[in-house]
């Protein structure tokens, strides 16, 4: 079955999104499409309808494409625990931790994952939509790559490669990159997009006809520049639209942060002003603090006492600042986080800030849930949806302790509150992204904001966006339709 395969030059070329692009116009033609990223290295991820994780990048993919997310279309997933260490994820389930050395090794029968899930994709759909990782440049990892161009040489298809011109040195990307592949892997790129460009596309014309014309591979599309695209980010942190409202959130930027989309709709919301801290730096006064998701809970908190964030979390308190913790937030918020099995990398048990009376213990068996639930807060009970990604297990301390989301698929709380109301803690991640349980949490937190729409609605726009953009660019450089060039029609 016909699979094509996005690579770019540089990691944040445009992969994810050129993906999404093409997953939306080849579903808007009735064809059916499924994305696929045979490995991803990524701390933001997501649960599946099968009940596994995979790269929150390829579930917006699938959200593209008008369909499930499914532990398939990622079948390798590498979330970093630390410089040289990673949990690996294989077709949406824990493996265990590998350092780099090893997993290089294990690569051999990570394949295996990789083509199993890409051939039970193949039969269901009418298309694959790949993507890449990094670069295909990376000479370091050619042996045994199941990445880039070693997949597209195993499954013979064809690549397409995607370069940013807002970083500067467009040509020297492409040709560089080109320089560093084998004589087949040069000959399986069918052509280039350029992503981001701004300006009048007449003064790029002549390095594209260089491009062109020293390659002898055409320039398929140039992107231009989409400014306020609201997507979900695959790993690095989104700083655009922090919006200039008068009430401020601070998210502290953990060495393992993760899922930070959840804060996508804080960031985008027109009476909030949301930062993300600096890391190191002295927090800046905030009215909400927000401790995110961490893969590493204890690391993260010992990080966050060297640099005596805690003493500044307990000023800020003090000042009637709220504090929300999410995940490994949540977990630090406890008075103590147990890892008897060695899950992060050191046995031990780490004091926790000792906000709220929970206790946690990680497990080997990772939980992953989607949730629908309801939040109660204020007196008030408003619908809630997301997911849990988690290994710790929490219990609550003190009775009388005001749980906050019920779960009403299995009647479980994934969720407290203080006894003096100043701090909350839960699992679920996306608790923001349902526009009245956003509305309601701002309002505890002290701002009676009005409701937004949903983050759903804004990724769907910008979906129908980007897609547009692509299919007319392309359109536009190769004078004919997109689907025509694909099928050949």
């Amino acid at each position: 079955m016909p699979t094509i395969m996005i690579q770019g030059c540089t990691s944040d070329a445009g992969k994810s999104t050129m993906v999404a692009a093409l997953c939306r116009v080849l579903a808007k033609h009735s064809l059916r499409v499924t994305p696929f990223k045979p490995q991803n290295m990524a701390l933001n991820s997501a649960v599946t309808i099968d009940g596994g994780e995979i790269g929150r990048a390829q579930a917006f993919q699938a959200l593209a494409a008008g369909i499930p997310a499914h532990s398939d279309q990622n079948p390798v997933l590498l979330k970093p625990t630390s410089d040289c260490m990673a949990q690996v994820i294989i077709q949406g389930k824990v493996l265990g931790n590998l350092n780099a050395i090893d997993y290089h090794e294990y690569k051999k029968t990570a394949k295996n994952a990789v083509m199993d899930s890409w051939q039970r994709l193949s039969s269901l759909f009418d298309w694959v939509a790949v993507e890449g990782a990094g670069s295909p440049a990376e000479v370091n990892l050619r042996e045994g790559d199941i990445a880039n161009m070693g997949f597209a040489e195993e499954v013979d298809c064809p690549v397409w490669l995607v370069a940013d011109i807002d970083r500067g040195g467009v040509f020297a990307h492409i040709i560089g990159t080109l320089a560093c592949l084998s004589e087949s892997e040069q000959a399986r790129i069918q052509g280039f997009i350029i992503n981001r460009f701004r300006g009048d596309i007449a003064l790029l014309e002549p390095g594209i006809t260089w491009l062109e014309e020293k390659t002898n591979k055409p320039v398929l599309a140039v992107i231009p520049y989409l400014h306020g695209l609201t997507i979900a980010a695959e790993d690095a942190i989104q700083t655009e639209h922090q919006g200039d409202g008068k009430f401020r959130i601070l998210v502290l930027t953990l060495p393992h942060i993760s899922n930070h989309t959840d804060f996508d709709p804080l960031r985008l919301h027109p009476e909030v002003t949301l930062t993300f801290s600096t890391p190191e730096q002295p927090l800046p006064s905030a009215d909400l603090i927000i401790i995110p998701g961490s893969k590493n809970t204890r690391s993260d908190l010992a990080w966050l006492k060297h640099f005596h964030y805690d003493a500044a979390i307990t000023r800020h308190l003090r000042y009637g600042g709220k504090v929300i913790g999410i995940c490994g937030g949540y977990q630090m918020l406890g008075e103590w986080v147990d890892d008897p099995s060695d899950i992060e990398g050191e046995l031990g048990r780490s004091a926790g800030l000792c906000f709220l009376p929970i206790g946690t213990t990680l497990h080997p068996v990772k939980q992953l849930k989607e949730v629908q639930g309801t939040l109660t807060l204020l007196n008030e009970r408003v619908p809630v949806k997301g997911y849990e990604i988690h290994q710790g297990i929490s219990q609550i301390l003190e009775s009388g302790t005001q749980q906050i989301i019920e779960n009403t698929v299995d009647q479980s709380y994934i969720g407290c509150l203080s006894k003096d109301e100043m701090i909350l803690g839960t699992y679920l991640h996306g608790v923001f992204d349902d526009p009245n349980a956003c509305q309601l949490l701002l309002k505890w937190a002290g701002l009676n904001a009005s409701v937004q729409p949903s983050i759903d609605t804004l990724y769907e726009q910008a979906i129908e966006r980007l897609s547009t953009a692509f299919e007319t660019a392309f359109e536009e450089r190769q004078r004919g339709s997109l689907l025509t060039y694909l099928t050949g029609e």
